[in-house]
């Protein structure tokens, strides 16, 4: 490919997406393999399969969608998503404690996207300064980098880990403490996203000590710097698989209910997916989800967002929003996608406990992974361990740091397969 062909019609920044995805690219790879006959195993992409490797669709959603009037098919959606849609979104990110919250004075708005993505553009283009630093996770989901670079964002990072013994052993909070504190000396806005819980791509979920240490570092970092702004964006596109799908709300509840002061200069911002939770993948449908004491604040907020959405992709789809909608507003049937949720996450967690169990047996460094659609091995060659695992038919994704394991895609019967091709990589 000539990299410079259309250097005269595109600007400097379209001249630098080189390449493709490689989540994809791997997953072409396990494809040829397959049709060549091969018995190959697809641990590549994030979408979660059944056993027999076909995709694994809720059924009480994909039987809503298919009733739905064709009135709600066919129409735009309103620019900030529909009202009932919108209401649903903070209940699916905050749970039981969104009605607690509100009584403590907490004001919240919500703003349909075009998918998780869509909130996670939404918040990149709004919340941070042009040129400024936006910390992440050295672990972390690849395109988290093009949203940021296509908003002049730049990431800094701190270890996914504390490197030595720490009360909270799923969160590095001196790394993190000392990154937030060196942005806030050069930046008058500091934006964090972290995946949890079910982080993208390890699977670590933080405990609720390590959630309230991060909060704390936030909250305590906002009240000293009081002329930086501060945003927290929590991820939440796996978390309904997760053992604490709204740990982040209980957490934001016992600070508050332990009188902790909420600095005006600090934003909690949630990334909403319903991709993986009602498996809507193609319908591209989320939302993003703030909340603030000042409902001044959320006001505006809301008219931001919905400014930002119409001038990027017009309206959300309106039939995934009214569907969810009026499938949650049922008893009967919120009870039924519960169900099919459950079965599901079943799936993912009988595939984790296998893998852990055999990578355990056979001396393989598994990172900590607890909940949602991945494994993690970390090591400094991902390339050369992916390479060696497709070798022996088992194609996974080398990203920054490590090996993505996409126990999604993994039938239960071929984990052992992956951990033997992950041992004899390493050896």
């Amino acid at each position: 490919m000539d990299h410079d062909a259309g250097a005269g019609l595109l600007n400097p920044y379209a001249q630098t997406k080189v390449g493709s995805d490689t989540i994809f690219a791997w997953f072409a790879r396990y494809q040829n393999a397959k049709a060549e006959g091969r018995d190959a195993v697809n641990g590549t992409i994030g979408a979660l399969l059944e056993d027999d490797g076909t995709l694994a669709i809720n059924t009480v959603v994909d039987e809503a969608i298919r009733q739905a009037p064709p009135v709600e098919i066919a129409a735009y959606a309103p620019l900030t998503g529909l009202p009932a849609f919108l209401d649903l979104a903070k209940t699916l990110a905050l749970g039981e404690r969104r009605t607690e919250l509100e009584s403590m004075g907490i004001a919240m708005t919500a703003t349909a996207s075009a998918g998780g993505s869509g909130a996670l553009y939404l918040a990149a283009t709004n919340f941070a300064n042009r040129g400024d630093h936006v910390i992440l996770r050295d672990r972390h989901w690849g395109p988290y980098k093009g949203f940021l670079a296509g908003c002049d964002l730049k990431p800094r990072t701190y270890p996914l880990l504390p490197k030595e013994a720490s009360p909270y052993p799923f969160v590095d909070i001196q790394g993190f403490k000392s990154e937030l504190s060196n942005l806030c000396a050069k930046q008058d806005k500091v934006m964090i996203w972290i995946n949890d819980p079910a982080h993208n791509p390890t699977g670590l979920t933080l405990t609720p000590d390590g959630r309230m240490a991060m909060l704390e570092a936030v909250m305590e970092s906002a009240s000293v710097n009081e002329k930086v702004g501060h945003t927290l964006l929590l991820d939440l596109a796996y978390h309904l698989y997760a053992e604490e799908p709204h740990g982040w709300a209980e957490t934001i509840h016992d600070a508050m209910s332990n009188g902790w002061p909420w600095p005006e200069n600090l934003l909690i911002t949630f990334a909403l997916s319903l991709s993986k939770s009602h498996t809507m993948y193609g319908l591209r449908t989320g939302a993003i989800v703030s909340i603030h004491p000042d409902q001044a604040v959320t006001d505006r907020i809301a008219t931001v967002m919905g400014v930002t959405g119409r001038q990027t992709w017009s309206a959300a789809p309106r039939v995934s929003q009214f569907t969810v909608s009026e499938m949650h507003a049922s008893h009967e049937t919120g009870a039924a996608w519960s169900n099919e949720r459950d079965r599901l996450k079943e799936l993912l967690t009988d595939r984790r406990t296998a893998l852990i169990d055999c990578c355990e047996q056979l001396g393989v460094p598994l990172n900590p992974t607890h909940d949602g659609f991945f494994a993690w091995l970390d090591h400094e060659q991902p390339h050369d361990i992916a390479e060696a695992c497709a070798q022996q038919d088992v194609y996974l994704v080398p990203l920054t740091g490590g090996v993505r394991i996409g126990l999604c895609a993994i039938p239960l019967a071929q984990i052992p397969k992956v951990a033997s091709a992950l041992r004899d990589a390493l050896q």
